[in-house]
């Protein structure tokens, strides 16, 4: 899995900031299809609050399957826009990683398929990534200076990670909800299900930018001559 000691040829370094830029777009398209399901459960869940009342007396089965209708139909462009970030993201992710092949072989704890292959292998994606994402933190800290400190890296990665977990228990207390209380808590939890994505899609528009203007600024030097 480790990387080999030689280093890359210089013209192998490409310019990450294209990708990049469009993985950022992507990623802000996903907070926003986010924030309009956030909307969408809390109309849902406050209409089927309002129908419970009362044991049911005021309850509007019209009402409730419009709200259920939009709640739903509010995800379809959720998935649509996560698929497309991911495919860029990972586009972009192997580029910075054949680049920190470049800058620094030796601070590489896995090869350069892994870029894209760690995330991909079951419970290993909880932490191969990260691995690779840290060797690219390391060999993109410009020359001469010392590494770039690692709170953005981190609040990245427990982002993904935290929010991936939440919203698979949230959608699984989803579906087994039967009871009226059940429900209400069930889209409570989806909906701040949706609220984590949308901080770790922020952070990750952030992981993105910070980890491109690092590899511009290291590689500044070497392209001048």
């Amino acid at each position: 899995m480790a990387s080999p000691a030689g280093p890359a040829p210089l013209d192998s370094l490409r310019s990450p900031v294209g990708t990049g830029k469009a993985a950022c777009v992507l990623l802000g398209a996903v907070a926003a299809a986010d924030v309009v399901s956030i909307a969408a459960g809390i109309n849902a869940r406050q209409v089927f609050a309002e129908g419970t009342a009362d044991d049911f007396l005021r309850y509007d089965e019209a009402a409730m399957d419009r709200a259920d209708m939009l709640y739903r139909f509010s995800g379809t462009p959720q998935v649509m826009t996560f698929l497309a970030a991911a495919v860029v993201f990972l586009i972009w992710f192997r580029r910075v990683r054949l680049n920190a092949e470049v800058f620094d072989a030796h601070a590489q704890p896995m090869r350069p398929g892994w870029a894209i292959g760690a995330w991909f292998v079951p419970v290993a994606n909880f932490f191969l990534p990260y691995r690779v994402a840290s060797g690219i933190w390391t060999a993109s800290t410009p020359a001469g200076r010392p590494v770039a400190s690692r709170v953005l890296l981190n609040a990245w990665w427990a982002g993904l990670v935290g929010s991936r977990l939440f919203v698979v228990w949230a959608e699984r207390r989803y579906a087994a909800a039967e009871e009226v209380d059940e429900v209400l808590d069930a889209f409570g939890l989806v909906v701040a299900g949706d609220v984590l994505d949308v901080v770790a899609a922020v952070l990750a528009i952030l992981f993105v930018r910070r980890l491109t203007a690092m590899q511009g600024e290291r590689a500044a030097p070497r392209a001048a001559p």
